[in-house]
């Protein structure tokens, strides 16, 4: 690990496009402004370790659901059920829905007598 001392407003350089500037320290904590290509994909590494154990849990589902479609080869009557549900899926055409007006509550006449 390379460790860098920098202050406030100090920047650090990662190769040509990563660049990082301490932006702030209080007490404990420091903040680091990160200036990278949209192309790098930068998290905290907490939420980086979330997003990679989720994409693993996907990936392993997706795969088992391979397997599963795979094994299952469905009978002429289950093909016939499941075109007919898909037709039943198709999307309905409606009309738009008017916009309804909207109307303000009249202010009472003042009579003069």
């Amino acid at each position: 690990m390379l460790v860098l001392s920098r202050q406030r407003d100090e920047t650090i350089m990662i190769g040509d496009e990563i660049e990082i500037t301490v932006v702030d320290i209080r007490g404990d904590k420091v903040r680091l402004g990160i200036t990278a290509p949209t192309s790098i994909a930068v998290h905290r590494k907490e939420v980086y370790e979330a997003i990679r154990r989720e994409n693993e849990e996907a990936a392993r589902l997706n795969g088992d659901i391979q397997m599963i479609s795979q094994t299952i080869q469905p009978g002429p009557e289950r093909a016939a059920a499941r075109s007919r549900a898909a037709q039943l899926a198709r999307p309905v055409r409606t009309q738009p829905i008017p916009q309804a007006t909207v109307r303000t509550k009249k202010e009472p006449t003042k009579r003069t007598g």
